[in-house]
């Protein structure tokens, strides 16, 4: 497949009605909520088309997504995933919020590793258990000092919720890394619950390792989906699957779980993992090239924000410190018609951080870090 995924034209973009085209202004490129500017898959595309062809509109039935997630993991990452110990979900999201009700001890905490994704913040107040920051190091990586005295802080019965690979700094843990994780979290009586969601993406130079393929991942929980790697997002569906000593917690679940789910969004994750795969390495491919890009670019047009680039993801942490802005998002939208996701809402000491987001086109792309780099020679 040629490398033509990213290359969709900014007036077909305008076109669509979804948050990240309607939040903001017409004249602004919206590099913000993790949302790619892609056309669809063509499996999931013929998928779709069989569905309204033959009104395949009811509810969600069987264990088809859960026995692709078991299929993907397998051709994947040569992980063994039962579907029998899986059960379909709405979203990750809401999967993750189970799984924590189902295995942090009363009065306990979840420990977040920080800066993170913003709904980690709030769904642990959702799930009605304390929040701890376990902040990462300077590298983007686990800090296993941090992570045990957040569990310390946590009491018996903390859960660890993981993001992996990481949103925002885009790092892929190590097995090594997450074998001390999850003997960490067995000290302390607790379990790891996974989000793998951007496990798909994951770029050229590491491999994916998830929590269920390591030593002590029996006790862990992983929630996952394909709606970050095929762009499915308005499609919601997703699968929470239980290691294999913690297979009681999805007794625990509610009963209406899986009928959360759309049915509609289950075919559509289906025939992605199964048979969109050349798209999916196209997309990669990519991505790939967006991030050498983004580093030539910021070179170029912002040598004084830093950023290491990521091992996964389409989501680019840049450092802004040395700009001396307390919020850099809001300079960048205003003064150069960019938005982007702000810092402090993955967590504290992240103030002087952006996201970006480079799963566009690079033209866009090359827009979006000249608009930038103008906006902070102007602001001085």
């Amino acid at each position: 497949m040629a490398r033509s995924v990213l290359d969709v034209p900014l007036r077909t973009l305008r076109a669509r009605t979804s948050a990240k085209w309607r939040a903001y202004d017409p004249d602004v490129l919206p590099l913000w909520v993790a949302e790619m500017d892609v056309m669809p898959a063509p499996a999931v595309v013929r998928a779709l088309a069989r569905v309204a062809e033959t009104g395949d509109h009811g509810y969600p039935w069987g264990p088809a997504y859960p026995e692709a997630v078991a299929r993907w993991y397998d051709r994947s990452f040569g992980v063994a995933v039962d579907p029998g110990a899986s059960q379909l979900v709405a979203d990750v999201m809401t999967g993750v919020a189970h799984a924590l009700r189902a295995v942090t001890a009363p009065g306990a905490a979840v420990v977040i590793t920080t800066p993170v994704y913003p709904p980690f913040h709030s769904v642990v107040g959702d799930v009605g258990a304390r929040r701890v920051e376990a902040p990462l190091d300077a590298d983007g990586r686990l800090d296993l000092e941090t992570v045990r005295a957040a569990l310390v802080e946590g009491g018996p019965g903390s859960s660890v919720l993981l993001s992996n690979p990481h949103n925002p700094t885009g790092v892929v843990h190590s097995p090594a890394e997450l074998e001390a994780l999850l003997a960490l979290a067995a000290e302390h009586d607790g379990h790891v619950v996974s989000d793998e969601i951007h496990a798909p993406l994951v770029l050229p130079g590491v491999g994916f390792t998830s929590v269920l393929a390591v030593p002590g991942g029996s006790r862990a929980l992983v929630v996952t989906s394909a709606a970050k790697g095929w762009n499915l997002a308005g499609y919601k569906a997703a699968v929470l699957v239980a290691g294999e000593d913690v297979r009681d917690v999805l007794r625990r679940l509610p009963a209406s779980a899986g009928y959360q789910a759309s049915h509609v969004a289950v075919l559509a994750h289906v025939a992605a993992l199964d048979d969109g795969q050349d798209w999916l390495a196209a997309l990669v491919g990519d991505l790939d090239a967006n991030r050498s890009l983004l580093g030539d670019l910021l070179a170029q047009h912002l040598p004084q924000v830093t950023w290491r680039p990521m091992e996964a993801t389409y989501l680019a942490w840049l450092d802004c410190s040395a700009l001396g802005w307390p919020d850099p998002s809001r300079v960048f939208l205003e003064q150069g018609r960019v938005a982007l996701n702000r810092g402090r809402d993955f967590g504290r000491g992240s103030a002087d951080h952006v996201r970006l987001n480079l799963a566009t086109s690079p033209e866009v792309l090359v827009e979006a870090v000249e608009r930038m780099g103008r906006a902070a020679a102007s602001a001085g």
